[in-house]
């Protein structure tokens, strides 16, 4: 029986920048859908449409890096 790769996923890291207070309602679901809530706070997600569909939504209010397999 063959063996799987261990596939490696791409992450990104979604930092918070700007506060929710005044914008669009559409736009902070978008960023209360990262997992992200006050200014300054960051997640490590995977990298995948969702998450980008999101992150272009509210991208004035996200700073996005990508970050290497070992952070998972």
């Amino acid at each position: 029986m063959a063996r799987k790769k261990k596939e490696s996923k791409r992450m990104v890291k979604v930092t918070l920048i700007r506060g929710l207070a005044g914008k669009p309602e559409s736009h902070v679901q978008a960023v209360r859908s990262l997992g992200l809530r006050k200014p300054g706070q960051s997640r490590i997600l995977e990298d995948n449409p969702m998450v980008w569909g999101n992150i272009r939504k509210a991208h004035y209010l996200v700073k996005v890096e990508e970050v290497g397999d070992e952070a998972s």
